[in-house]
């Protein structure tokens, strides 16, 4: 067997880091800023929905969401990613990378508009309706995911790729700061212009009628970023890889990267061999690609199942862990309005100091370390920082050691960003065929989201008191926060173990990865 690579793609290999990357940085980044924004918005608004619609005027604390009802709102989203990932994934490579991106980015304008917007303004027609377009928000998302990883993953060269894809995953983190930024912005403004007592000092008044604009502004801004990517999302064109090796037109890949790279590509004599050789289009079900990458994408599929059960599990219930060490006060000493600004401040701290680095040291050093030692190490030192918060629990609790829990909370943070939860994103972008490429990663990608479903609803009713008097109305007792996490520390160590059944692509070329520059001598 010889090697053998077409020219149009070793150009992009060996090419200069130019405008046009950090073009397509930008406009793959802005749909998973939007992602980012959408999916963890929501957590800084339940409360306030509680509030809003479950108030209780004989209740002690005030109206929270009942628990079927807080799981469908923070679950469902995830579910609709879930099979949006799923299906674009495998409609990215019939259809081609840019034809199926316009589609999500679509969905997802529509869908963040429709979710601020209610039939009704009693509980059940508000929730069902927020559900349901959360739902279709999430495909929309869901598509992104592995479109956005194979189309910067396909236009970088061999050199910076790594850097590339973490960049637009880096995206992510700035998507969770501007959801902080927002609420902040929004509240503070209603706090001021209708200001109310805390629930202790008059029930019904302490969650004044406006403060139901409040949630609709918040979730609805996403489109806004969404909807300002479409026009340059659509004047890309299709990536040379999937022109040439999917749609095995070399011709067309080679005039529109000759356009991209602003130099003049000749077309290759033998370059029909490369595409059309029958032992390279072998299936998705097939025994060849089960040989080849089965255990590749067993490793890719497993690791960032069980990183996405810890990650969603502490970043969608952040509010919950800080009100449990006392770091958000009670809701009862608080008015509806403010207690959005204390939940957004929280959250917005610990994306700026940890979250948001952690993204951005993967970006810096992923071409340097590469990606196994980033992700062997990012799930080692979760499972030490988790286990340093979960067994001495009892100890953070106490109001003078609060700093030290965030501080430690943070760091879990900041090492799932510069670690696996990066690295996860990256591989299955790098390793598959062109032509499954978008599939493999949506199944990976989806396999994830299973994992944040495990984690955005057990976590819920896990981190229960075991005391069934300290429970929150309507839930069964659970573990307890302490023995949630202690869990979480153990799914991160087996984490580390499924890393070695992922390969290495750091410095290979797509092709070489892939096996798809093998051709008869």
């Amino acid at each position: 067997m010889a090697e053998q690579q077409l020219g149009v793609l070793k150009a992009l290999d060996v090419a200069k880091t130019q405008l046009y990357h950090f073009t397509a940085i930008v406009i793959a980044g802005m749909g998973f800023f939007t992602d980012a924004y959408d999916l963890f918005c929501v957590s800084l608004v339940t409360k306030l929905l509680g509030r809003l619609y479950y108030f209780n005027p004989l209740s002690e604390k005030p109206g929270s969401l009942p628990p079927h009802v807080a799981a469908a709102v923070n679950g469902v989203a995830l579910c609709g990613t879930l099979a949006g990932q799923l299906f674009f994934g495998w409609l990215g490579d019939k259809l081609g990378r840019k034809k199926v991106y316009g589609i999500t980015l679509i969905m997802m304008i529509v869908c963040s508009v429709a979710s601020g917007l209610s039939f009704g303004n009693q509980a059940k027609g508000v929730m069902t309706t927020l559900c349901f377009f959360r739902f279709w928000l999430g495909f929309g998302i869901g598509g992104d995911y592995p479109l956005s990883a194979t189309i910067m993953s396909e236009y970088a060269n061999k050199k910076t790729r790594g850097a590339f894809i973490a960049a637009v995953f880096a995206m992510q983190g700035v998507g969770i700061l501007a959801g902080g930024f927002v609420a902040l912005a929004v509240s503070t403004i209603f706090d001021k212009k209708y200001p109310a007592p805390t629930y202790l000092v008059d029930r019904a008044l302490s969650t004044p009628p406006q403060a139901d604009y409040i949630w609709r502004i918040i979730v609805m801004f996403g489109a806004l970023p969404a909807a300002l990517t479409y026009y340059w999302r659509m004047k890309m064109p299709e990536t040379a890889r999937y022109t040439a090796l999917v749609a095995k037109n070399i011709k067309q890949a080679t005039q529109d990267m000759s356009k991209v790279l602003q130099v003049e590509l000749e077309m290759e004599e033998r370059a029909e061999d490369v595409v059309q050789d029958p032992r390279l289009n072998y299936g998705l079900f097939s025994k060849e690609f089960a040989r080849r990458h089965g255990l590749p994408l067993l490793g890719c599929t497993s690791t960032w199942f069980l990183l996405d059960i810890a990650f969603y599990s502490q970043n969608l219930f952040q509010k919950d862990i800080f009100s449990a060490i006392g770091w958000i006060p009670k809701a009862a000493t608080m008015n509806g309005i403010h207690e959005v600004f204390m939940i957004a401040r929280a959250q917005t701290l610990i994306a700026l100091c940890s979250t948001v680095p952690g993204y951005w040291f993967t970006v810096a050093f992923i071409d340097i370390m590469g990606r196994f030692a980033i992700q062997l190490m990012g799930f080692f030192m979760m499972t030490v920082f988790m286990f340093a918060i979960a067994f001495p629990y009892d100890h953070w609790i106490k109001p003078d050691n609060r700093i030290g829990f965030v501080v430690m909370y943070s760091l879990t943070f900041f090492f799932a960003n510069f670690g696996p939860n990066a690295t996860t994103f990256i591989v299955p972008a790098e390793i598959f065929p062109a032509r499954l490429r978008s599939t493999c990663h949506g199944i990976s990608a989806a396999t994830g989201k299973a994992g944040a479903i495990v984690g955005a609803f057990g976590f819920l009713y896990a981190a229960q008191p075991q005391d069934k008097t300290k429970t929150d109305a309507g839930y069964p007792p659970g573990i307890g926060v302490k023995n949630s996490l202690i869990m979480l520390g153990v799914i991160n160590f087996i984490g580390m173990l499924f890393t070695f059944l992922v390969p290495e692509p750091k410095g290979k070329s797509l092709e070489e990865l892939s096996g798809e520059t093998e051709v008869e001598k």
